[in-house]
C-alpha cells in the first residue's frame, strides 16, 4: 500500500508532526510506501518529495496591503498547494491520502485536488481548528465554544485571533469558507485521539462521515519501563503558554510549603511572565525554569521525577507528554479539561483535579509527597503495564489498516487513479456510499 501523508510541518514542532513522522516510520516498518506533502522550510526533515512542497511565507510578519489581500486569498484557498498536490499524485499514485494538519497553509484544496483523483481521504484531528477559527476554542484564556455551530462572527467580534481585529477577520472567513464548500464532508473517515474531541466533532455536525477515537501511540523509541525509584521533585515539560496553566500552578505552590521542587521545562511566550511570578511568590528555591531540553536529557528529567503535572487550562488532546510520563512509569495530575481525564485513572496512574480548584490540586501534590517508596514502585509498575496496553504502535497500526483496507474497498469501481480531471460521478458515489462506510465504521 502506498499512503501520502500530509502535514503543513515538515519537521518536528508538537504533537502532531511526531504522530506525522511517528506514523511514517510504522507504516514503512510493516512494508508499505509512504511519501509526504507539506510546506518548505529550512528546518524540514530531508525527503525525496521535498521539490512538491509548497511555498512557506510567514503571516505573522509585516505586509504591505497588497500582499495581505494575496495572502488572504491564499489562506483560504491555495491554488499552489492544489496543482502541486496534483503533480505529487498524478506522478506517485497513492492508494490513500491521509492528512493532519492542513488549515490556512496548504488548505482545503488538497481535499479536493484527492477527490479529483478519487482518492479516500483519513483525518487526524490534532486540534479544533475544523470547529474554532483561531482552533484553541479560548477567548482570551477561557474556554469558549460560541462558533462552535457555526456562527464565527464571534470571533471577529472577541478578537480571538492573536488579539487582531484583521487576523481574527481572515480566520473567520476561512472557517466560513470551509463550511460553504463542505470540504469536512469530502473527508471519508476522521480519526481523534482523545473522545473528547469526538463529541465536539460530533456537536458541531460538520460532517456525516465517521468519526472514531484513537487514542496516539508512543513511537519504539520510547520504552514502557520503569525501575519504580524516584527522585523527589514534581516536573512539567512542554510548551511555556497561557494556556497551560503555569500561572495557576506556581500560585498553589506559593499557597502552603512543599516538600519537594518543581522543575519547568521547556520555551514559550509566558517565559518573562513565570520568572516575574516565582520572584514575585518567592518561590526561586522551589520552582525552578530548566529552559528547553530534548533527547536523552529530557528523558532522564522525566524518567526520575516522582510526579509529572499538566495543569492545563484549555481542551487538550491526546498530550504526549503524559503519554510518555506513564511509559516511564511516572504518575501525573492533569486538570479535567478535554481528553486529558481519559488517559488517567484517578488513584491508579495519578490524580485528576478540576481546573479552577487549587484546593484539589494541592491535595493532590501532597498525596505524591507523602507516599512512600514501596507504594510508588506499585504505582509505577502499573503504570507501565497500562501505558504498554494503551499506547501500543502495533496494535493502533493493525487497526489503522484494517481502516484503510475498509475505505480503498468501498471506493472499488472508481475512476482509476492518474486522471487529474473531476470525475462527476464521484459525488453520486460518496453519497451512495455514506451509509456503507457508517457501518463499516461505527463504534
Amino acid at each position: 500500500m502506498k499512503i501520502l501523508l500530509v502535514n503543513k510541518f515538515h519537521y518536528i514542532k508538537g504533537g502532531s508532526e511526531r504522530y506525522y513522522f511517528g506514523l511514517a516510520k510504522l507504516l514503512q516498518s510493516h512494508g508499505h510506501e509512504v511519501i509526504f506533502f507539506a510546506m518548505e522550510d529550512e528546518k524540514n526533515i530531508p525527503c525525496k518529495q521535498a521539490s512538491d512542497f509548497v511555498r512557506n511565507i510567514d503571516y505573522n510578519a509585516q505586509h504591505s496591503l497588497p500582499e495581505m489581500i494575496t495572502l488572504g486569498i491564499r489562506v483560504i484557498y491555495s491554488r499552489e498547494a492544489k496543482e502541486k498536490i496534483n503533480r505529487l499524485i498524478a506522478r506517485e499514485r497513492p492508494d490513500l491520502v491521509h492528512i493532519n494538519l492542513f488549515q490556512s497553509q496548504l488548505t482545503g484544496s488538497i481535499i479536493d485536488a484527492a477527490k479529483q483523483f478519487s482518492l479516500p481521504i483519513v483525518y487526524t484531528v490534532h486540534d479544533l481548528k475544523c470547529v474554532c477559527p483561531n482552533y484553541t476554542m479560548l477567548e482570551h484564556g477561557h474556554p469558549c465554544e460560541k462558533c462552535l455551530h457555526g456562527n464565527f462572527l464571534w470571533c471577529i467580534r472577541n478578537n480571538c485571533m492573536k488579539d487582531s481585529r484583521a487576523k481574527s477577520t481572515l480566520a473567520a472567513l476561512e472557517s466560513a469558507f470551509y463550511r460553504w464548500r463542505r470540504f469536512y464532508e469530502k473527508i471519508d473517515l476522521f480519526l481523534t485521539p482523545s473522545l473528547f474531541f469526538k463529541n465536539k466533532l460530533e456537536e458541531a455536525k460538520i460532517t456525516r462521515s465517521p468519526i472514531l477515537h484513537m487514542a496516539n501511540f508512543l513511537p519504539d523509541s520510547i520504552p514502557c519501563e520503569s525501575d519504580g525509584t524516584f527522585k523527589p521533585y514534581f516536573l512539567y515539560f512542554g510548551r511555556l503558554s497561557a494556556e497551560k496553566g503555569l500561572l495557576f500552578l506556581i500560585d498553589c505552590y506559593a499557597m502552603e510549603p512543599r516538600s519537594m521542587p518543581l522543575y519547568i521545562v521547556g520555551t514559550g511566550p509566558l517565559k518573562q511572565r513565570l520568572q516575574e511570578q516565582i520572584r514575585k511568590k518567592g518561590l526561586e528555591s522551589q520552582v525552578i525554569l530548566l529552559g528547553f531540553r530534548e533527547g536523552k536529557d529530557l528523558y532522564s528529567l522525566v524518567r526520575h521525577a516522582k510526579c509529572v503535572i499538566l495543569p492545563s487550562q484549555w481542551y487538550e488532546n491526546g498530550p504526549y507528554s503524559v503519554m510518555e510520563a506513564m511509559a516511564f512509569g511516572r504518575p501525573v495530575i492533569v486538570s479535567r479539561m478535554g481528553g486529558l481525564p481519559e488517559i488517567v485513572v484517578p488513584g491508579e496512574t495519578g490524580f485528576v483535579y478540576e481546573a479552577d480548584n487549587p484546593q484539589q490540586l494541592i491535595h493532590d501534590m501532597r498525596v505524591i509527597e507523602a507516599m512512600d517508596t514501596d507504594c510508588f514502585a506499585n504505582m509505577s509498575h502499573r503504570i507501565v503495564e497500562t501505558a504498554k496496553q494503551r499506547f501500543s504502535g502495533e496494535a493502533y497500526l493493525s487497526r489503522l489498516l484494517t481502516l484503510y483496507e475498509s475505505l480503498l474497498s468501498s471506493s472499488k469501481g472508481k475512476p482509476a487513479v492518474g486522471s487529474v480531471q473531476a470525475d462527476k460521478k464521484i459525488e453520486k458515489n460518496e453519497k451512495m456510499k455514506k451509509s456503507e462506510k457508517m457501518n463499516a465504521f461505527s463504534c
